[in-house]
């Protein structure tokens, strides 16, 4: 039938409840008509459930449960470099290139993650344990050069702590 638009399936079902729960306790740090400002924390939580990345249709969740375009989602998803849109090894080495580290050395410990892991910017080792990624700033400036796996930062970086760091991991 021409004219005739199928109606959108719920995709709620694609977040756990674990998930939910989780993102209501954002959703409840805001006043009850504002609770898209949950956004933010609804796509990290939605991104973790997920082995570290967002698909379309988890955005499209995050969306329906916030009660948001899922434009105004993607725009977030798609604005900040924390939120993957492809997956990513086990490891995300996140490594700060913004002016502070650039001064102190970031090159350098760019060129030895990429010599070590046999990867360059952007891409995933073949075992998939890790991604590396250049970040903007990610306010660690006083101890330059730095690098971000998971939650945690690791500071003053030269090449013997990168590598202890990286053997140090599962």
């Amino acid at each position: 039938m021409i004219g005739y638009k199928k109606k959108e399936q719920s995709k709620l079902h694609l977040l756990s409840e674990t998930s939910l729960k989780e993102i209501d306790v954002w959703i409840n740090k805001y006043p009850a008509d504002k609770k898209q400002s949950a956004v933010m924390s609804a796509l990290r939580i939605a991104q973790d459930q997920n082995r570290g990345y967002l698909t379309e249709d988890l955005m499209d969740a995050v969306a329906e449960y916030l009660e948001m375009r899922p434009i105004a989602v993607y725009e977030v998803a798609t604005f900040y470099s924390m939120y993957e849109l492809e997956p990513v090894g086990k490891h995300k080495i996140c490594v700060c290139t913004n002016i502070s580290c650039m001064l102190c050395g970031s090159d350098t410990v760019v060129s030895h993650l990429s010599n070590k892991l046999g990867i360059k910017l952007g891409e995933t080792t073949t075992d998939g344990r890790f991604t590396l990624k250049e970040v903007e700033c990610l306010g660690a400036c006083v101890n330059a050069p730095m690098m971000q796996i998971g939650d945690t930062y690791y500071e003053n970086l030269t090449e013997e702590k990168i590598d202890q760091v990286l053997d140090g991991l599962d």
